[in-house]
């Protein structure tokens, strides 16, 4: 007989248990879904029909992809600083050779760098690059008012590498309880996928939806008391603005959430990636540091992490994979348990780390007007397409969607009929999945389900990105809008 195969050492059934409750919404099953309708499709340029693979066409000839903050995978153009620096950081000879193609702002911000570091091949200090820490500390003091200091400034492989180093640092089991992390609902899914992977707690607050997804006080009370009996709540982590909600949170709501922070000894964690993305005629970002210190010298014992990247704003850089964090009011032993932390990775991404200095410290001499220019026009466009997809979105009956006040998405609550909830629900889906899952079957478009950054239960939303070019997403919206009234048809 032969002999039987034999197992696999490491599968399923004895790997990190964490690691198979860990979910990822945005590069999820429908995404996974489009990649194999692309496929078909290409098939088709190629000369192949264009069919289902149970031979029924397919309806549309694109899939437009909504699904993920990547601004350059849908279109956007590099800032043209940005890459001047990168390249000449990376190949120094240019300078010499080929000098007359970059300008002066560029030569000068890569020969500052590469005095601190030889070579972009080499690895830097673990924090990060000592030049680029200070381009870092100088942004935040100019814009929030108060002092800055490099030292408390950590460079990582794109934001969220910053967030998992600080969320490591609550990992303690006290009195046998699992670390809570208070986590905005609905919310961006690195901290679900964060709080499962590290065999963590996620405490929901819920942010309101009818009055533009505020917090509200009581709120974040209940969601703390709630979750002490199953664990210890150690920190509260906000997006501001929201992603996947679009709201900006005025100052006087951030002071709610640091006296709550404050008044039950939790860490703050301020994502702050959308700062220069905000919409709203009429509104400013205003940073949890600048409140805090705002608050005065009775919150000086309470830590705060914030957090920026160069994956959105204007630059759009997902690919370099840069971003920072600074620590405010922590424990000096503490900020250096954390560097120990960071140097066993040894150093982050060095091109990251240079586009950073260029997000923090815009050129002022010969690059200056083209990168005014350039990054006016991304923003514009942005905003642009903001106030469209928000007021086409509330013409589609059975759709309503809150102001883009900043970021990047857009997450309308959908009405979805009873027969289609039964339907998901007997097939082990969310409704909204189902939804979603139909919506690229039937028209290509590609979108998140709100299920996947969860929800007040009882409602369903999707998420969407405002990042397609503008003729796409007229398509889109168009599509949507034709889709959403045949879907309550079928199934009402």
């Amino acid at each position: 007989m032969a002999q039987a195969a034999r197992r696999a050492m490491l599968n399923l059934s004895n790997m990190n248990p964490c690691v198979k409750e860990m979910q990822y919404a945005v590069r999820g099953p429908i995404v996974i879904r489009a990649a194999q309708l692309e496929q078909q499709l290409k098939k088709r340029e190629a000369g192949d029909l264009r069919k289902y693979e149970d031979g029924d066409p397919l309806p549309f000839k694109q899939v437009i992809r909504a699904n993920i903050g990547d601004a350059h995978a849908m279109g956007q153009k590099p800032i043209s600083f940005v890459r001047e620096v990168i390249s000449l950081s990376t190949t120094p000879h240019l300078m010499n050779k080929a000098k007359s193609l970059f300008s002066n702002d560029a030569v000068e911000r890569a020969q500052e760098i590469l005095g601190v570091v030889n070579s972009m091949g080499a690895y830097t200090e673990s924090p990060g690059i000592s030049a680029v820490r200070r381009h870092v500390a100088e942004y935040i003091t100019n814009r929030d008012g108060y002092p800055c200091s490099a030292d408390d400034i950590f460079i990582g492989t794109g934001a969220s590498s910053c967030i998992k180093s600080i969320m490591k640092l609550c990992l303690t089991m006290d009195d046998n309880n699992k670390p809570g992390f208070m986590i905005p609902i609905p919310q961006y899914p690195l901290y679900s996928a964060c709080t499962a992977e590290f065999n963590a707690e996620l405490i929901s607050y819920y942010m309101d939806e009818d009055n533009n997804w505020t917090l509200n006080s009581d709120e974040l009370e209940r969601a703390y008391n709630e979750a002490k009996s199953r664990c210890t709540p150690k920190a509260i982590c906000v997006i501001n603005p929201g992603n996947p909600t679009g709201q900006n949170i005025p100052p006087e709501n951030i002071a709610d959430i640091i006296k709550f922070a404050h008044k039950h000894n939790l860490l703050v964690m301020a994502d702050e990636v959308y700062q220069t993305n905000i919409w709203g005629d009429n509104d400013k970002f205003v940073s949890f540091k600048k409140v805090l210190k705002d608050l005065g010298p009775d919150y000086d014992n309470l830590p705060l992490a914030s957090f920026h990247s160069v994956s959105k704003g204007y630059m759009g850089e997902c690919g370099l994979r840069g971003g920072y964090c600074e620590m405010t009011n922590f424990d000096p032993e503490v900020r250096n348990m954390l560097l120990k932390l960071i140097s066993a990775s040894l150093c982050s991404s060095t091109s990251g780390q240079v586009a950073v200095s260029c997000m923090v410290k815009p050129p002022t001499g010969d690059a200056a007007e083209l990168y005014k220019q350039e990054t006016e026009a991304v923003l514009e466009s942005l905003k642009e397409r903001a106030v469209m997809v928000h007021e086409k979105l509330n013409q589609i009956p059975g759709i309503v969607c809150n102001p883009l006040q900043g970021a990047m998405y857009a997450f309308p609550r959908i009405e979805i009929p009873k027969k289609a909830i039964e339907l998901a629900e007997s097939q082990g889906q969310s409704p909204d999945f189902l939804y979603c899952l139909e919506l690229l079957e039937h028209t290509g478009i590609c979108v998140v389900p709100g299920s996947g950054f969860r929800q007040i239960p009882g409602t369903f939303h999707f998420r969407m990105t405002i990042l397609p070019p503008k003729e796409q997403l007229v398509v889109f919206l168009e599509k949507l809008a034709k889709f959403h009234v045949e879907f309550r048809e079928r199934y009402g």
